[in-house]
């Protein structure tokens, strides 16, 4: 639970890292989807894992009051649905509009444009149904990431112009 705030601010760069090589050529309606999908999907999350760490400190007073209660079957359904329904949702809309604007500019190999799409799918229309879907989002994330990394590493750095 610690570790999912340090994952946002990880994903917050990631945004920031992508914008960044967008530069001039960053679409104002993509970019608001870009940005707001991303930020819905990290505000889901955290309340989601908020809701959990709430419910894992009240198991952890009172197990045998809070298993089988009302209370404890409302928490468990909003924490699932939120993350395994918005979130994901928000994920795959980010995925989509970040593939689009990689064709669109080609700010990335088309392959992890294909790819987030053919990944993308299962998340927006079968989450509730995929449950490896979670793990495809980050997965993505990575190879977008190591992509721009490696990228970056051989791309030769501009010269200082000599004052």
């Amino acid at each position: 639970m610690h570790l999912i705030p340090f994952a946002g601010i990880a994903f917050l760069w990631f945004i920031g890292v992508l914008r960044d090589r967008l530069g001039a050529f960053e679409d104002r309606f993509f970019a608001t989807v870009f940005l707001g999908s991303g930020l819905l999907f990290l505000a889901m999350l955290f309340v989601g894992a908020a809701a959990l760490g709430a419910l894992i400190l009240t198991y952890g007073a009172e197990p045998q009051r809070v298993i089988g209660s009302a209370t404890f079957d409302l928490a468990r359904g909003l924490i699932s649905n939120i993350v395994n329904i918005y979130a994901i949702k928000m994920a795959a809309v980010f995925m989509i509009v970040t593939s689009t604007l990689a064709l669109r500019t080609g700010f990335a190999s088309r392959w992890i444009a294909f790819l987030g799409y053919a990944l993308s799918l299962p998340l927006l229309f079968g989450s509730r149904f995929v449950d490896w879907g979670f793990t495809v989002f980050p997965v993505w994330v990575f190879l977008m990431s190591l992509h721009i990394l490696l990228a970056n590493l051989l791309r030769p750095s501009p010269v200082a112009p000599d004052k």
